[in-house]
């Protein structure tokens, strides 16, 4: 399968990740910020931190059929269909699997599979298959050089292909071009893996 490009990062501005994920960098800070389709930047600011899947999501519909989408037209149909939600306090939860899935299959025209358990055996699986994978990581998997501080998700990155027993996936906060079309021993992936993700693939034609 030929890698999916571009990749969109959940930030605006990619060369500013750096500085935003590790040098206190105001995210919503950023001089393309219109380019995320926000209304304005006040919502550009809110969302930007939170839309790591809404980027997968997009680098995936580039590679399956060459849509472009704008981040925060997903995000809305994301909302729309309860992928995210916002509590009386202004706290963001999501991405939640099981509604992103179906606002997918219903709207996007594409099949998605939630697995609550996805060793790194399944996702290989799922990439021979033809499928890209959002996968649930932890977020230093963008400087696997240093000790991996575990496996609890919280970040997703799209797993595109496997090759030589490496993971090739995209990072949508990595903070270097490497970081963001990344490639990994397949043993040190699972260092910083959930084990948990949504498979994504062209619908079967029927008829």
């Amino acid at each position: 399968m030929p890698e999916p490009t571009p990749t969109y990062t959940q930030f605006a501005s990619p060369d500013l990740i750096e500085a935003i994920v590790y040098g206190g960098h105001d995210a919503g800070d950023d001089p393309n910020w219109p380019g995320s389709g926000a209304p304005d930047q006040a919502e550009y600011a809110t969302w930007c931190r939170h839309m790591c899947g809404v980027a997968c999501l997009a680098t995936a519909l580039h590679h399956l059929d060459g849509r472009t989408p704008a981040l925060f037209d997903l995000l809305a149909g994301c909302r729309k269909h309860g992928a995210y939600t916002v509590d009386a306090d202004g706290e963001i939860h999501g991405l939640i699997y099981d509604p992103f899935a179906a606002y997918v299959r219903a709207e996007l025209g594409l099949d998605a599979t939630v697995h609550r358990h996805l060793p790194v055996a399944g996702l290989l699986a799922e990439l021979d298959r033809g499928s890209l994978v959002m996968a649930s990581v932890h977020k230093e998997i963008r400087r696997p050089d240093g000790p991996a501080p575990g496996r609890g998700g919280g970040h997703l990155v799209l797993a595109t292909a496997h090759d030589g027993g490496d993971i090739l996936f995209r990072n949508p906060s990595g903070h270097t071009p490497a970081a963001r079309t990344a490639r990994l021993p397949a043993g040190r992936f699972a260092d910083f893996y959930a084990e948990r993700g949504i498979a994504l693939r062209r619908a079967a034609v029927t008829g």
